[in-house]
């Protein structure tokens, strides 16, 4: 009994023991954790005494991490791929101080001993540079100091200066260019903001590097009174404390010093190319072998005087030819196969304008039916030629297509034009592709013999089958076989069949570009087929008022906020009334739409007879009108965008609360302001209507759901 529960007892221990292992394991592997153990560690070292194994290890640390340092400046692309490297240089310029100091240590109280006093790695770069004479490697070990401190960092420190500096003067321009582009709508929110983060990244970059590149000047400063004191020093210490001559004092403390020295310089001159090589990498947005080997190639010509130059100075009395001549043979080979290859690629340039300016041959139809554009095509993969020609004779897509036609007539007062439906091999089997003017408008994938089933509240259906998004409107949908259409309907699923996935599609990318349909051909038509008690308006204004194409884009400027154009009568008794003071389609299209007041409100009627409406605050309405420049018809607005981006908030939240209440709300504004409007909400809320309070009938019954 005992000895089991000595056993219970051992075993409790072991596990207590593991678990405590994999917890300290853990913590360590933290990397906040890990950083702020090696800075103490670093701190530990300028303290505590360190053995010579423990100073070997540490000093081949400092050198590889050095030459990691190198590696990463030279392969990156960008300065802000690397944009820690100040924080890098401080701590590799403490950890070297911190070996200076502990070897100074080891040299100044054990250098009596021998060469090996301080290490292996001391003695061996010691021994190594020195080659039995000190003198050379205190003058090595200068030129290294020198060729650090006055040459590379010094001026890696001038381009990093005249960079930051630069940077910050350029900077209000910058952050002006980001706020036009914005405003102008040719980046979003989120391309903003990543083009402020770095440009303040690149500033914040340049403006620490100014100042970390006074750690190397520091650090090279540090080395050469470090030396001095480690000479001094330990040639006193061994000449009056430990019985050593002068000779044998001034070779070993001097060997020790030396390598010590260099053991230091070298991983701070590599840490210095570096830095040199971060932040000359201005302009260059490539690997840097890439950028030297692709530029210093570029010019033939320069390859081949470098050459002859060679050639010339190998002739010079005294001068060994034999490499001088080596090296102009080989440049003049790489100028001559770089030019001949130049060569080659205009002879393949012109040969190529040859051919393609030859006349092609004749085809079977016209050059003019090869030029000719599809106004909207549809094109169908393999496996969705069934829908379209079907066996038992029913064309149940050509027959949607026809059927939607005549609702786009009806409802926009344009025949939109025909859809050429046609087969691409290089589509997928089920694959199909809406195109408006040659330009896909809207793709998407389905199976002729399964149902697309939908869940009305948005969610996802649980029922067997291919879970997908359904291509119109971006919303969860399952295929599911034919078998499973009564089930799925008996659950209150919506059904659709692969014909009406498709028609829908096509309605929905038709009505979003029909004001690019609608051509100066179409127009004309429309306006020749008016009847003849109309024909008198259109005689009056056309052209004495306006022109053919002013007409066409007030039509267009309609049809891209829906609006039917079907009384196209009264749309031109209202371009005849604003045509005396208003000239641009913009204006005479805000008139038109107060003369189609009736429509506008019937079309947006809620079931309850009500049209409800979100209106624009007072606050709002005053903002947009005091950031209208410009006089007349050329009016802009030059709003901020972060009062912009507020906006938008709000009009988002207004419009989802009135949405969960199950209302489709109409946004409210004055006249004057409602172009502006609509211009900012149709880029992130296209299908919400925007009205002026002129457009509101009298007769019509309003609900206010609320204001932004």
């Amino acid at each position: 009994m005992s000895d089991t529960t000595a056993q219970g007892a051992s075993s409790t221990r072991r596990l207590a023991a593991a678990m405590s292992f994999r917890d300290v394991i853990d913590f360590v592997r933290r990397g906040d954790i890990a950083m702020a153990l090696g800075v103490m560690a670093i701190l530990v070292v300028l303290i505590m005494p360190m053995p010579p194994f423990a100073l070997d290890i540490l000093l081949a640390i400092s050198i590889i991490f050095s030459v990691l340092i190198l590696m990463t400046a030279l392969f990156i692309r960008g300065v802000l791929e690397f944009s820690a490297f100040p924080t890098v240089l401080l701590v590799a310029t403490m950890l070297r101080l911190s070996l200076n100091l502990a070897s100074t240590r080891l040299i100044l109280a054990n250098g009596h001993e021998g060469t090996s006093a301080a290490g292996r790695v001391i003695e061996a770069f010691g021994n190594f540079v020195m080659g039995g004479n000190f003198v050379i490697g205190l003058i090595v070990f200068a030129i290294l100091v020198t060729v650090n401190f006055v040459v590379i960092t010094k001026g890696s420190g001038r381009i990093a200066e005249v960079a930051a500096r630069f940077t910050l003067d350029a900077m209000p321009g910058k952050q002006m260019a980001i706020d036009a582009d914005l405003s102008a709508g040719l980046i979003d929110e989120d391309t903003a903001r990543t083009r402020r983060r770095n440009l303040e990244d690149e500033s914040a970059f340049y403006g620490a590097m100014d100042g970390a590149s006074k750690f190397v000047r520091g650090d090279a400063i540090a080395g050469l009174i470090i030396t001095f004191i480690n000479v001094i020093g330990g040639i006193i210490i061994g000449v009056g404390q430990m019985d050593l001559s002068f000779s044998e004092a001034s070779a070993t403390y001097t060997l020790l010093t030396v390598g010590d020295g260099l053991v230091s310089q070298i991983p701070a001159l590599i840490v210095s190319v570096a830095a040199g090589l971060l932040v000359s990498k201005a302009g260059v947005s490539e690997d840097s072998d890439t950028a030297l080997v692709t530029q210093l190639s570029s010019y033939p010509k320069a390859l081949g005087m470098t050459s002859g130059v060679m050639a010339g100075l190998s002739l010079l009395p005294g001068i060994p030819m034999l490499p001088f001549l080596a090296l102009s043979a080989g440049a003049g080979a790489l100028a001559w196969s770089i030019d001949k290859s130049r060569r080659q690629q205009v002879v393949e340039a012109e040969q190529a304008e040859i051919r393609a300016a030859e006349p092609a041959a004749p085809a079977e139809e016209p050059i003019s039916a090869a030029l000719a554009i599809d106004d909207i095509k549809l094109e169908v993969g393999y496996g969705l030629l069934p829908l379209v020609n079907s066996a038992d004779g029913e064309d149940r897509l050509t027959g949607q297509i026809k059927a939607l036609r005549r609702q786009l007539a009806q409802e926009l007062g344009f025949v939109m034009p025909p859809v050429r439906v046609l087969d691409n091999v290089q589509l997928d089997a089920n694959a199909y592709v809406v195109r408006i003017k040659e330009v896909d408008s809207g793709s998407g994938t389905v199976f002729p013999n399964q149902v697309m089933v939908m869940n009305p509240a948005g969610g996802q259906i649980d029922l067997p089958g291919f879970h997908t998004t359904e291509p119109t409107f971006g919303l969860p949908a399952t295929w599911c076989e034919e078998s499973q259409r009564d089930r799925a309907e008996m659950k209150g699923y919506t059904v659709v069949d692969p014909a009406t996935v498709i028609s829908t599609h096509l309605t929905e990318s038709v009505k979003a570009n029909m004001a690019e349909l609608l051509s100066y051909a179409d127009v004309s038509k429309m306006l020749s087929e008016l009847p003849k008690d109309q024909q008198k308006l259109v005689d009056d204004i056309v052209p004495g008022q306006v022109s053919m194409s002013s007409i066409q884009r007030v039509l267009q400027h309609l049809l891209t906020e829906r609006v039917s154009i079907r009384d196209l009568p009264t749309i031109l008794e209202g371009i005849a009334e604003a045509s005396g003071f208003a000239r641009s389609p913009q204006a005479l299209a805000e008139h038109v739409r107060t003369r189609l007041s009736r429509q506008l409100c019937a079309q947006h009627l809620s079931p309850g007879g009500y049209l409800p409406i979100i209106s624009l605050s007072p606050d709002w309405e005053h903002a947009f009108s005091q950031a209208l420049i410009g006089e007349g018809e050329e009016r802009q607005l030059a709003m901020a965008p972060s009062k912009l981006q507020t906006f938008v908030q709000k009009v988002r939240d207004a419009f989802e609360k009135a949405a969960s209440e199950g209302e489709l709300p109409v946004l409210l504004t004055s006249g004057p302001n409602r172009p502006h409007v609509r211009a900012i909400v149709e880029r992130f809320r296209p299908q919400t209507t925007v009205m002026s309070q002129n457009e509101v009938h009298t007769r019509v019954r309003l609900k206010t759901l609320g204001n932004v």
